[in-house]
């Protein structure tokens, strides 16, 4: 008799959570779903992981509801950053369109504890505008959206990426470090006094990748500006990979189980 076909499953996003899932989807379900992780290609060299990756954008809603359609995808989850809501607006777009089954795999958001001088801020714009009275060398913990701290004045920035950036930063006085996570807490120890940083701004990204600067901050006192996460699409959500494989099993077994 020929294999049965796999059920094809489109994961969104290249983040750890998406590679956990991938990871877990190819170890339980590999004989019966093919996993597809969809990656930005923002990065010459992505992670690796679990899973068939395909590498690109799939122009807009109506085109990856052409994907979907033509690659007979079952279900999509949302496995993409917190931050990244063009392509999760896109993606419910899409499955709407088409009437597949999305799920938002959406990873737990920091809280601030004792110790800790968070300053929450709405966008990029009201974080910069923060920075005259809280400190003059900062550490911008994410690796994009320079251009609302290109005016701030007289300051300088510590900005850390995976790969050089393809063109100059917006900002007249910085350093680009490259590293990719996950860091230890005194690795970021080591990173905030070599380069006498007295004030981080992060996005409310959430999860334990780059949960140590945190900490790191915590410890030497310094304040956090920390940007707010845009709002969820609406939609079935979880918290975690596994919550997610439930979420699919239980959707996969639905669909084939007989009607009344």
């Amino acid at each position: 008799m020929p294999a049965r076909e796999r059920t094809r499953v489109l994961i969104l996003g290249g983040t750890g959570e998406a590679r956990l899932l991938a990871e877990l989807l190819v170890r339980e379900t590999g004989d019966r779903v093919e996993a597809i992780v969809s990656l930005a290609g923002r990065t010459a060299a992505p992670a690796g992981g679990a899973g068939t990756h395909r590498v690109g954008g799939f122009g807009g809603a109506a085109g990856l509801c052409d994907y979907l359609r033509d690659e007979s995808i079952a279900a999509v989850i949302d496995a993409t950053h917190p931050f990244a809501s063009r392509i999760s607006r896109h993606a419910r777009q899409a499955a709407e369109i088409c009437g597949v089954p999305r799920l938002v795999l959406r990873r737990p958001a920091w809280g601030p504890t004792d110790g800790d001088r968070w300053i929450e801020a709405a966008d990029a714009a009201a974080a910069a505008a923060m920075l005259p009275a809280l400190g003059r060398r900062v550490w911008l913990t994410f690796g994009d959206g320079m251009a609302a701290f290109a005016t701030v004045p007289d300051t300088w920035f510590l900005v850390r990426r995976i790969e050089p950036p393809a063109a100059p930063l917006p900002l007249r006085h910085h350093k680009v470090v490259l590293e990719r996570g996950p860091f230890r807490v005194d690795h970021e120890r080591a990173l905030i006094a070599r380069h006498r940083v007295e004030v981080l701004v992060s996005k409310a990204s959430g999860g334990a990748a780059t949960e140590a600067k945190l900490v790191a901050a915590r410890e030497a006192g310094l304040p956090v500006v920390m940007i707010r996460r845009p709002p969820p699409e609406p939609g079935p959500a979880v918290d975690t990979p596994a919550e997610a494989l439930a979420w699919l099993v239980a959707e996969l077994d639905g669909r084939s189980s007989p009607t009344a």
